[in-house]
């Protein structure tokens, strides 16, 4: 049984796949498995990982599903790792040489059932560090406190111990694909802290077709997946009033997308959701312009 698993979601995402696979193919350590979940994708995916699988270089698992989103490509991912470590790397983002190597060596020195997994960082492609480093002398976190009270900044990359991402699965919602990943990482948090890893584990691109680029289009078409989500965060006990009114504002104009009659009724937090409603209609108007603007359906 390899230790770790490396998953991919990805949605027609063939034209970009092989600079990550190039880059697993010459990591310096192979003990992971790759594992490639198909979120329903209509080109040559299929044909190109099937290539892949019979050169014999890696270990590749493929499961192709009908389209759920990112959300529940990670919860079927989630359900088939077997190994004991898991590490998303999206479909067009690669790996340093040696990132696996860095990951078991670091797991192996530190690692426990104390922790959920390990922090590591991410760069672009110039080996520039998204965001900022980890603050020296930290040696465990959670992934809400380094960013909102360590002043961390920039997309980081989660490696998570297997038994714990099987908890707390994504919902689906009918007809929407999104609910922000971060649910899940904010759950375990509320449990265990994370190894932090001042190491670049994943050189990151980030393209007009995905998701951190159409977050407003996101907003439009997936409502109940952000009430959801704003939902959960306005609940974690650890979060400051701060931050759960800003998470107030967007439940109140995702409520309103959705055209919930009910959201005041709904609100785990009624109080901050009447403060933040004015804030909500304003910001559920921006979205509605903007995506009018870019032709959302």
């Amino acid at each position: 049984m390899k230790q770790l698993t490396v998953f991919t979601p990805t949605y027609n995402r063939a034209y970009c796949l092989d600079k990550l696979y190039e880059s697993l193919k010459n990591q310096s350590s192979k003990d992971f498995i790759w594992l490639i979940i198909d979120d329903g994708s209509t080109d040559n995916t299929h044909e190109l990982v099937t290539d892949w699988i019979n050169e014999g270089h890696l270990r590749i698992h493929y499961h192709w599903q009908s389209n759920q989103g990112m959300h529940g490509a990670h919860n079927t991912a989630y359900e088939l790792i077997q190994s004991e470590l898991n590490v998303c790397i999206d479909s067009d983002d690669f790996m340093p040489t040696d990132a696996v190597e860095k990951i078991l060596t670091f797991w192996k020195m530190h690692g426990s059932e104390e922790v959920s997994g390990i922090i590591g960082l991410d760069s672009d492609s110039s080996n520039e560090i998204i965001g900022s480093k980890m603050p020296a002398g930290i040696k465990t976190s959670t992934l809400f406190d380094l960013y909102n009270r360590h002043g961390v900044t920039g997309d980081k990359k989660l490696v998570y111990r297997t038994a714990l991402t099987k908890q707390y699965p994504y919902p689906l919602f009918k007809n929407e694909r999104y609910v922000g990943l971060d649910y899940k990482y904010y759950k375990l948090d509320q449990t265990y802290e994370m190894l932090v890893m001042n190491e670049v584990l994943c050189c990151v691109e980030y393209r007009s077709d995905g998701s951190t680029q159409n977050m407003l289009y996101q907003y439009r078409k997936n409502p109940l997946g952000f009430t959801f989500y704003r939902k959960e965060l306005m609940q974690l006990p650890f979060a400051g009033s701060m931050f759960k009114f800003r998470q107030a504002i967007h439940y109140v104009s995702s409520s309103l997308l959705s055209r919930n009659r009910n959201f005041f009724k709904d609100s785990p937090q009624k109080w901050l959701t009447v403060s933040a409603l004015p804030f909500g209609l304003m910001l559920y108007i921006y979205i509605l312009t903007k995506t009018r603007a870019v032709n959302v359906p």
